[in-house]
């Protein structure tokens, strides 16, 4: 029954912390299908660190220099898995250069220095290697971090990488510059190391935590965007147009600034329905939806304001300008015929526009002139737009 120091024992706490940590990015791998590939990344990279912390307690036990390259590897193959797990998370290009020379050094560092006489310069060599790739993954978390909550939970996962990064790089300056008994000394029990492997421990927690919590800020943002957006066009729904609308009130009115909205009805969409079914029905606003976003302006919102009907919101927009744009919109649809069932299937759409006309006027009797003025469009024959004058 072999016996562990103190030191050795706190070690083996750490792998199995990375072990249970592992398992969790597992569950959540299969819970969060858009974080997917980076989470079974991170998973890699704390089953890896765990297996590194126990090769290298089991090597220390036997003697075995064999068992230390492996850990060696094992710790190495971990800092590449945890780099690739960020570069999928933020969708960054994966750069298998850095990666290939650094494992190829890790492993021809290990291979060759297992003499006892080249201790020294190995571990200074790992260690350097460790260290930049530490470095190297904290600058990723900072760069590659979009939004201020995600560069906040970036710094907070960069900085214990920041600092382990730090670490390595003393330990490989002691060993490169002063290797008479840095090797004994790092790798006896001492009070030392023993609190080093907790201090360890906290880093590594501090750090997968902060992890966890970019990956939620991730989840979070991506619910609030569903939740405000149509799900079978892709554009605005109705919450999110009443709060745009909102919005835009209060800028014109502190600004005194114009706006205007079109009111679009896709024309005889029933009988899209009635004729072809309901996934014909389903292509036709897709199809108008991304026809009517080519024709808009980064400024410009679009959503559906409910059924086969939509929204435009023109900021700083009057009534003939609106006008303009709403022609502009109703001609490209006509142009374009939808495609179904390899048959094109012509599509029209009748537009009311109406504009703000001042501080007077309210967002309820905006629309109300919207929907009349495109019921008016109906009612002279469809495929044509009615401006709002009252």
């Amino acid at each position: 029954m072999p016996r562990f120091n103190p030191t050795e024992i706190a070690y083996l706490m750490v792998g199995c912390q990375q072990l249970v940590l592992a398992i969790g990015w597992v569950i959540g791998a299969r819970l969060m299908p858009a974080t997917r590939v980076a989470a079974l990344h991170w998973a890699a990279c704390a089953l890896l660190t765990g297996l590194g912390l126990a090769l290298f307690v089991v090597a220390a036990q036997r003697h075995d220099e064999l068992l230390r390259m492996a850990g060696n590897v094992a710790v190495t193959l971990s800092l590449v898995s945890l780099q690739r797990g960020v570069w999928h998370f933020h969708g960054a290009p994966l750069r298998w250069g850095w990666h290939g020379v650094v494992l190829v050094l890790a492993f021809g560092v290990s291979w060759f220095g297992m003499e006892a006489v080249h201790r020294p310069w190995r571990m200074g060599v790992l260690s350097a290697l460790m260290a930049g790739l530490c470095l190297s993954i904290a600058w990723d978390m900072m760069a590659l971090a979009g939004g201020a909550r995600q560069r906040r939970f970036g710094m907070a996962v960069a900085a214990p990488l920041a600092l382990g990064g730090l670490v390595f790089a003393w330990r490989s300056g002691r060993a490169l510059l002063t290797p008479p008994g840095v090797v004994t000394e790092l790798s006896a029990d001492t009070p030392v190391n023993f609190a080093a492997a907790f201090v360890y421990v906290a880093i590594t927690l501090t750090f997968q935590l902060s992890l966890l919590a970019l990956v939620f800020s991730r989840l979070v943002a991506e619910l609030r965007r569903s939740s405000r957006r149509d799900a079978l066009t892709g554009v605005m729904n109705r919450r999110a147009l009443d709060d745009a609308l909102d919005d835009e009130e209060h800028r014109a009115r502190r600004l005194q600034a114009p706006f205007a909205v079109l009111m679009v009805d896709a024309d005889h969409f029933k009988s899209i329905n009635d004729r072809f079914g309901h996934a014909a029905g389903d292509r036709a606003l897709q199809h108008l939806s991304t026809l009517m976003m080519a024709q808009m302006r980064d400024i410009d919102r679009l959503g559906r304001y409910g059924g086969e009907e939509f929204l435009v919101l023109l900021p700083g927009t009057g009534l003939a300008q609106a006008q303009v744009a709403a022609e502009r919109l109703r001609e490209r649809v006509e142009a374009v015929p939808m495609v179904w069932q390899g048959e094109p299937l012509r599509l029209t759409v009748s537009v009311g526009v109406a504009a703000w006309q001042g501080p007077d006027d309210g967002l309820a009797a905006l629309l109300a002139r919207a929907d009349e003025a495109l019921y008016a469009a109906k009612r002279a024959g469809r495929n044509r737009c009615e401006m709002a004058f009252g």
